[in-house]
């Protein structure tokens, strides 16, 4: 089968190899199926895979792509009720590929009202505003949120989410195409990715998947006793937290791991993947390539320009 492959890990993407005769995944044992991937979604810890940068390392060779929608074309004993159906597949690894065999848990229909492409890019982005937002950052209908990133795919599913539960929003991104996609929110401010500077304030909760240099100004512009939601650090680390500016105004800091929330509590995941399922959030596809044009989608998302979600499709 057709694969892309790291066969090393480096800060370039270099190794990085398209297969066009990859081994086939093994047959599905008892409750494991075997889909045809027709569309897989890029996230920013697939691009950290690459380098060896996340907190997850696969064993070289490796397939990335932790997302993706495919039809079931074989399943084991007690899934053989899957054979035929759309689903939706998240795992670790490996859905850069034709084939993917994993768990009958890793695995759900796809929502009618969604095109493969879209079902394939739901589930990191809504699933991480969930967790981040409702789960973990507890918002409330009329309280203001700050989401950074906002023209990413985290961000777009974040202010569709925090709208929908009546909160009130400003979106922070650094080109003006990506803030035109975060078009949803009551308040948008263009902001130089080297030097940032919000001057908003009063803010009840950040949602900050971007972090670097954007850190100081997400977090001075919190109202006393607000919270801090890191999501992640597309921007790089951030610089260290002042601890007397977090203790004189009672601010909470919140860390997000999304994967690892369900993974840790099993129903809370559960309840959380059934909440974004109900939303059936619609994700933004600002890129869509072969999957043979991976490394430029890769690069794309290196670059902080791409709007929304990138899909690799056959």
């Amino acid at each position: 089968m057709r694969a892309l492959v790291c066969h090393a890990l480096a800060p370039d993407r270099s190794g990085l190899r398209f297969h066009a005769d990859w081994p086939e995944p093994p047959a599905p044992g008892p409750d494991e199926v075997t889909l045809q991937i027709t569309a897989a979604a890029l996230n920013y810890p697939d691009l950290l895979m690459l380098s060896g940068g996340y907190q997850f390392r696969p064993d070289l060779p490796f397939i990335p792509g932790t997302e993706g929608c495919g039809t079931v074309i074989a399943a084991g004993q007690g899934a053989e009720a899957l054979l035929g159906q759309r689903m939706i597949i998240t795992a670790r690894q490996g859905l850069l590929a034709d084939r993917i065999t994993v768990p009958r848990t890793a695995v759900r229909p796809a929502p009618a009202g969604l095109s493969d492409a879209q079902a394939a890019a739901f589930t990191v982005g809504a699933l991480t505003a969930w967790v981040g937002l409702i789960a973990r950052g507890r918002l409330r209908a009329r309280e203001r949120v700050l989401i950074t990133g906002a023209g990413g795919g985290m961000g777009l599913a974040a202010i569709a989410l925090a709208r929908h539960h009546g909160a009130h929003v400003a979106a922070v991104a650094s080109t003006p195409e990506r803030l035109a996609a975060a078009s949803q929110a009551h308040e948008t401010l263009l902001i130089d990715r080297a030097n940032p500077q919000i001057p908003l304030r009063n803010i009840d909760l950040v949602f900050d998947p971007v972090g670097g240099p954007l850190t100081m100004p997400a977090l001075k512009s919190l109202r006393r006793g607000g919270r801090y939601a890191i999501i992640g650090f597309t921007a790089g680390q951030a610089p260290p937290l002042p601890l007397n500016r977090v203790l004189l105004n009672e601010i909470e800091v919140i860390g997000v791991r999304a994967g690892e929330h369900g993974r840790q509590n099993p129903m809370a995941g559960a309840a959380a993947m059934a909440a974004i399922d109900a939303h059936a959030l619609k994700p933004h596809i600002g890129l869509s390539l072969p999957l043979t044009e991976a490394p430029q989608a890769f690069a794309a998302m290196a670059s902080a320009t791409l709007t929304g979600k990138a899909v690799l499709t056959p």
